[in-house]
C-alpha cells in the first residue's frame, strides 16, 4: 500500500513537472508570437518623429501644403476633442533673393473724391517661393599661345611657342568639374538617388550622362580623396573615446563568396581635436570581431558598443575600458511593456532607466561641462543604478532563461559593469545612440540602391559616407565641402596638405 502510494505520488510529481514545462513552453511561444505581431504591425517606439509621414505624404489630407498643422481645443457639450485648425504659414528665409513685382492703381484712382492727391501710406507684400532648376555653365580653360613672328619668317633660333602651364585639374580627362562631381555624390549618398535615377534626371534636362560615366566620376573621386581616410582614423584613435557599431550590406562580385552573402560596414566615431567629431565607415566582408580588433589595435581609452560578442575581446585589454549601451539593455523590457495590458515587472526597469535618461536630458539642456555632468551622475544616477541592480538580482531566480524577460535580465547582469562605466567620465554617453544615428542614412540609402556592385564600390561608398557624416556631425554643408575638396585636393603634396582638407580643419569662409 505504501509502495503503491509512493508510486502514485511520484507519478503525480512527474506530471506536475511535465505540465509546468509545457506551460512555460506555451508562454514562451505565446510571447514570441505576440512580439512578432508587434514588430510587424505596431509602430516602433524608437522611430524618429519626422519619419511618421515619410511614405504616406502623397495621400495626407492637407488643406494648405505650405502650412504646419496646429491644434485647437473645441468644446462640445458632452466632451472635448482636438481638431486641426488653420496653421501658421511657413516663413521664407530672409537670405533668399527677392524679385519685386508691383501692382499699382491707375493715376486717376490716386486722386480723392475731394480733389486732393492720395499719398502712399505703406504697402502689402505677399511672398511666394519659386524654384530655378539646376543651372549649368561651361568652364573653358583657355591658354593663349605666343610665338615670335620674326623667327617664324626668318628661321631664327628663338624660344619657339610660349604657353602658360595648365594647373592640375580634379578629373583632367573628364568633362565633369568639381561641383558636378560633388553634386552627383551628394545626390547618391545624401538624397539616396541611385546613379540610374540620376541618369534619367539628366536626360530630362537634355544631357546624356550614362550611368557608367557617373560611376566613373565617383570612383575617380574616391581614388583622389582616399588618403583622407587614414587621417580620419588617426584622429579617432587619438580621441580616447570611441563608439563602434556595424550594419549589413550586400556586395556583389566578392571573391570566394556568394552574392547573397552579407558583408558589413563597420562604423567608428570619435572626438577630433579640439572640439570636433570624426566618423569613419570601413567596409569588411564579414562581421568577425577581428576587424574591430585590427582597427582599434593601438587605441587606448573608452570604447562603447552594443551587446555584440564580437567586441568581447576588449574585456581582456587593460588599455581599453568597455562601455555598454543602456538603450540596448532597456529594449526587451520596453517591448514586453507594450504587450502587457496592465503594469508588470518590465515597467519597473523601464521607469528606472527613464529616470537615468531624465538626468541626461537635464545635463544636456543646461549645457553642463564634462566635470559638472560627472558630478551630477555621481549624485543622481549612481543610486538609480544601485536600485536597478537590486531589482535584477531579485528577478533572476524566477525569470525563465529563454524568455525575453529572462534574456533581458541576464543581459543586464552579464554586462553590468559595462553599463555602469559611463559614470567614470562626464564626456561619456549613457548609450550608443549617436553612432546608431550615423547608421540611419546608410540604412535609408540601402533601401534605394539595394546592394553595392563590387568591393571597390563598397569602399568608395564607405569613403564618401565617412566624409559626409563627419560634415553633418560638425554642421558643415556636405556639398560645399566636397566642392572645395575636389577643387583643392589636386594641389596636395604632403600629409599636412591632406590634413588641412579634413572637414573640421577647413575654414568655413573657404566654403563660400
Amino acid at each position: 500500500m505504501n509502495k503503491a502510494s509512493e508510486l502514485d505520488n511520484k507519478t503525480i510529481e512527474e506530471l506536475k513537472q511535465l505540465v509546468l514545462g509545457l506551460q512555460q513552453k506555451y508562454n514562451l511561444l505565446l510571447e514570441q508570437f505576440k512580439l512578432a505581431q508587434q514588430k510587424r504591425f505596431s509602430h516602433s517606439s524608437e522611430k524618429r518623429p519626422e519619419q511618421e509621414e515619410l511614405f504616406d505624404e502623397a495621400d495626407a489630407p492637407t488643406p494648405n501644403p505650405d502650412r504646419a498643422q496646429k491644434e485647437e481645443t473645441l468644446t462640445v457639450p458632452e466632451h472635448q476633442r482636438k481638431r486641426k485648425g488653420q496653421p501658421k504659414r511657413t516663413t521664407i528665409p530672409d537670405y533668399l533673393e527677392r524679385e519685386r513685382i508691383e501692382y499699382d492703381i491707375p493715376d486717376e484712382d490716386k486722386v480723392c473724391a475731394c480733389g486732393c492727391h492720395k499719398h502712399c501710406m505703406g504697402e502689402e507684400i505677399s511672398e511666394q517661393l519659386e524654384v530655378i532648376p539646376p543651372q549649368f555653365k561651361v568652364l573653358q580653360h583657355v591658354r593663349p599661345k605666343y610665338a615670335c613672328r620674326a623667327c617664324e619668317t626668318q628661321g631664327g633660333t628663338g624660344e619657339g611657342v610660349s604657353i602658360a602651364s595648365m594647373p592640375k585639374l580634379f578629373l583632367p580627362k573628364s568633362m565633369a568639374g568639381p561641383s558636378l562631381v560633388a553634386y552627383t555624390i551628394t545626390n547618391k549618398y545624401i538624397d539616396h538617388l541611385p546613379l540610374y535615377r540620376q541618369e534619367a534626371i539628366w536626360n530630362r534636362h537634355g544631357f546624356r550622362l550614362p550611368r557608367n560615366t557617373l560611376c566613373g566620376w565617383v570612383m575617380s573621386a574616391y581614388e583622389q580623396v582616399e588618403p583622407l581616410l587614414s587621417l580620419l582614423k588617426e584622429d579617432i584613435l587619438k580621441s580616447g573615446y570611441v563608439q563602434a557599431d556595424e550594419t549589413p550590406v550586400q556586395v556583389m562580385k566578392e571573391a570566394n563568396q556568394r552574392n547573397q552573402k552579407k558583408s558589413y560596414m563597420w562604423l567608428f566615431r570619435g572626438d577630433a581635436p579640439p572640439d570636433y567629431i570624426a566618423i569613419l565607415y570601413e567596409y569588411q566582408e564579414t562581421r568577425e570581431g577581428k576587424h574591430a580588433k585590427s582597427f582599434l589595435e593601438n587605441f587606448e581609452g573608452y570604447l562603447q558598443t552594443d551587446g555584440y560578442k564580437g567586441y568581447d575581446w576588449v574585456n581582456n585589454k587593460s588599455a581599453i575600458t568597455h562601455l555598454g549601451c543602456m538603450a540596448h539593455a532597456r529594449r526587451p523590457f520596453a517591448k514586453l511593456m507594450k504587450l502587457a495590458k496592465s503594469s508588470g515587472q518590465s515597467d519597473v526597469v523601464v521607469k528606472l532607466v527613464g529616470k537615468l535618461y531624465a538626468i541626461e536630458d537635464k545635463a544636456r539642456e543646461e549645457k553642463l561641462s564634462h566635470q559638472a555632468r560627472f558630478e551630477l551622475r555621481q549624485e543622481k544616477s549612481a543610486p538609480i543604478l544601485s536600485e536597478i541592480k537590486i531589482w535584477l538580482d531579485k528577478m533572476l531566480p524566477s525569470s525563465p532563461p529563454k524568455s525575453v524577460f529572462g534574456k533581458g535580465v541576464r543581459y543586464m547582469l552579464d554586462r553590468w559593469q559595462e553599463l555602469n562605466n559611463f559614470l567614470k567620465d562626464g564626456r561619456l554617453e549613457v548609450d550608443n545612440n549617436l553612432i546608431e544615428n550615423n547608421i540611419r542614412p546608410f540604412a535609408v540609402g540601402r533601401r534605394n540602391w539595394l546592394f553595392k556592385g563590387s568591393p571597390r564600390g563598397a569602399k568608395a561608398g564607405a569613403c564618401f559616407y565617412s566624409l559626409i557624416e563627419t560634415c553633418k556631425a560638425n554642421n558643415i554643408d556636405p556639398f560645399k565641402y566636397l566642392n572645395y575638396l575636389f577643387t583643392t585636393i589636386p594641389q596636395c603634396k604632403t600629409t599636412k596638405d591632406y590634413r588641412q582638407l579634413l572637414p573640421y580643419n577647413v575654414a568655413l569662409e573657404n566654403l563660400g
